[in-house]
C-alpha cells in the first residue's frame, strides 16, 4: 500500500466521475492532490481512504491522517472530532467503493485499456503469461499482473489503479491480469470493465477464507457479472465452468480439449493440433494444454489472428515455477511446481506419471494458517500417485512443522508407496534427488517460483529450482 500523488480534483468531480452513491459532510469542492490508505504516507492535501482490514481498520488512524494535514476522508461511518475543513465522503462500505474512486481519481485508466482478468484456482499464472506472450506477438504492448509481478496475486485498488494509470500513460495496450477470490471479495477490481474475464477451474483452496464450495464459486462467479466483465472465456471440461456458462451473465465462449487434436506432451513441452495448425508449447504437463486452449481462446476474441496466436504460442520460454523442468544429464526428470492445492498435486503427478515407466518421487508440504482441511487430502492423493513420498516443510509460518507434516501423514495410511518426512526442506529435496533412477520423475511441489521460506516469523531466502540445482550437483559429485 503506497502513497500516490494525483491529478488535482474536486471531491465531487471525483465522487460523479466514480459513479457511487455518498454523502458529503463538508464542502464537496475541496480539492485533493494525493490519495492513500496507509496513514503513515500520507500527505497535506490527501484524500485518506479508511478501510476496514483483516487485522486494521483504517477509521482507527484519522486522527494520525488529520496530524499530517489531509484535505478529505473516505469512510463508512461518520467520524467525530474532524475540523470543519476537511470533507468526509461517506458511504456504505469503503473497501466495495474503492475500486471505483482510485479508477476516477487517476483517469479511468483502464478505458484506455483491452483489460483481460482471469480466474479460477489453478492456471491463472500460466493462462496470463501465455496470452501475454500471444498478444506481444500481434503487435500489442503487454502488461501482465499475477503471482510472479508482486506481492499480491491482484494488487489493493489503489496501487492496482495508479499502476494501471502508468502503463496507459506509456502507450501501453493491453493488460492481462489475475483476479483472485481474494482480490474480488475485498472489491481490488472494481472499477474495472475486463473486456474479456476467463475462468480456468475450480478446486480446493482457500476454503478457510470462503468456508464453503459455494461460497468460493460464487465469489469467482462475480467476476462474469455486467458490472466487471464484458464476455466470458469458460472452461467447458470443468464442473464449475459448465454451472458458470448456465447462469453467466454475459455473452460466452468456451474452451475444451475437443479443440485440440494429436496431443503430445513430454516433460518440457505440449504439441496439438489446433484448428488445423500445429500448436508448440514450451510447458509441460496436460493442464498445460488447457491454460494454453485457454488463452488461445481469450486472443482469438480479442481479435488475434490464428497464425498469430501459433506464433505467440511458440514464444512462451516456460513459466518459473509451473511444471518447470531443472536440466540435468543423469537421465532423470527434476520438475518444479507450485502445485498446492489437491486438484493441481493430482494433476502434475498425473502428468509425470504419463511421461515415465519409472517411479514418481514426490517431494511436498501444505502450509501454514491455511486451510488445514486440504492436508490428509493432499497426503493420499500423494501416496496413491507417486512411488516414494517426502513429506516437508512449505512456509508452515506460525503453525508447528511438525504438526503440519502429521496431519499429512493421516491420508497417507495404507498406502504401498514409501512415504517419509522430513522438516529440512533442503534436506528432502537432496534426498529425493540422490535416490532417483534413471527415467525416475522427481517432483518438488508447493513453491514453485517463490523464492522464500517463512517460520515462526523468520523469513530467509529458499529457491526449490536452486536447491535441486544444487542436489543434482552433489548427485554427480557422489558419483564420481
Amino acid at each position: 500500500m503506497s502513497r500516490y500523488s494525483c491529478t488535482s480534483a474536486s471531491l465531487s468531480r471525483i465522487v460523479d466521475s466514480a459513479e457511487i452513491i455518498a454523502e458529503f459532510i463538508g464542502s464537496p469542492d475541496v480539492v485533493i492532490s494525493g490519495i492513500t490508505q496507509d496513514s503513515r504516507v500520507v500527505q497535506s492535501g490527501d484524500l485518506f481512504c479508511c478501510v476496514r482490514g483483516q487485522f486494521a481498520d483504517g477509521h482507527a488512524f484519522v486522527q494520525q491522517a488529520l496530524l499530517r494535514g489531509v484535505h478529505a476522508l473516505l469512510v463508512d461511518e461518520v467520524q467525530p472530532n474532524v475540523p470543519s475543513h476537511v470533507t468526509q465522503i461517506v458511504v456504505s462500505s469503503v473497501r466495495s467503493v474503492l475500486g471505483n474512486i482510485a479508477s476516477a481519481v487517476f483517469g479511468h485508466p483502464c478505458r484506455a485499456l483491452k483489460m483481460t482478468g482471469i480466474t479460477g484456482t489453478n492456471g491463472k499464472t500460466s493462462t496470463a503469461y501465455i496470452l501475454g506472450e500471444i498478444l506481444k506477438a500481434n503487435g500489442a504492448s503487454v502488461l501482465v499482473v499475477g503471482t510472479l509481478t508482486g506481492e499480491r496475486t491482484t494488487p489493493e485498488a489503489i496501487d492496482l489503479q495508479h499502476q494501471l494509470r502508468e502503463f496507459a500513460d506509456a502507450s501501453g495496450t493491453h493488460v492481462v491480469m489475475e483476479v483472485s477470490s481474494h482480490g474480488l471479495v475485498m472489491g481490488r477490481v472494481n472499477g474495472i470493465l475486463f473486456d474479456v474475464a476467463i475462468f480456468t477451474n475450480l478446486g480446493r483452496d482457500h476454503l478457510d477464507f470462503h468456508g464453503t464450495y459455494e461460497n468460493y464459486f460464487a465469489t469467482k462467479a462475480q467476476l462474469f457479472t455486467p458490472a466487471l466483465a464484458k464476455h466470458a472465456i469458460i472452461n467447458a471440461d470443468d464442473k464449475y465452468g459448465q454451472l458458470l456458462i448456465d447462469v453467466c451473465e454475459v455473452g460466452v465462449t468456451t474452451f475444451g480439449r475437443d479443440g485440440a487434436r494429436d496431443v503430445r506432451v513430454d516433460v518440457g513441452s505440449v504439441d496439438f493440433e489446433w484448428n488445423s495448425l500445429a500448436v508448440h508449447l514450451s510447458l509441460g504437463g496436460e493442464f498445460s494444454l488447457d491454460n494454453a486452449l485457454a488463452a488461445m481462446t481469450a486472443a482469438q476474441v480479442l481479435g488475434v489472428p490464428d497464425k498469430v496466436i501459433v506464433n505467440g504460442c511458440m514464444q512462451v520460454a516456460g513459466v518459473p515455477g509451473r511444471f518447470q523442468s531443472v536440466s540435468n544429464d543423469d537421465g532423470i526428470g527434476v520438475v518444479v511446481d507450485y502445485a498446492h492445492t489437491p486438484e493441481s498435486l493430482e494433476g502434475v503427478l498425473r502428468s509425470a506419471r504419463r511421461l515415465t515407466d519409472a517411479r514418481i518421487i514426490v517431494v511436498f508440504g501444505c502450509g501454514g494458517d491455511r486451510d488445514a482441511g486440504k492436508r490428509s487430502v493432499m497426503g493420499e492423493i500423494a501416496s496413491r500417485l507417486s512411488d516414494v513420498v517426502y513429506i516437508t516443510s512449505d512456509n508452515p509460518r506460525s503453525e508447528d512443522p511438525t504438526a503440519i507434516i502429521e496431519e499429512i501423514m493421516k491420508g497417507t495410511r495404507g498406502s504401498t508407496a514409501v512415504v517419509q518426512s522430513c522438516i529440512d526442506r533442503a534436506e528432502a529435496i537432496h534426498n529425493a534427488i540422490a535416490e532417483a533412477r534413471i527415467s525416475d520423475i522427481v517432483v518438488i511441489a508447493g513453491k514453485g517460483h517463490e523464492s522464500t521460506q517463512e517460520t515462526r516469523g523468520v523469513v530467509v531466502p529458499f529457491d526449490d529450482v536452486e536447491v535441486a540445482r544444487a542436489a543434482l550437483l552433489s548427485r554427480k559429485k557422489n558419483d564420481k
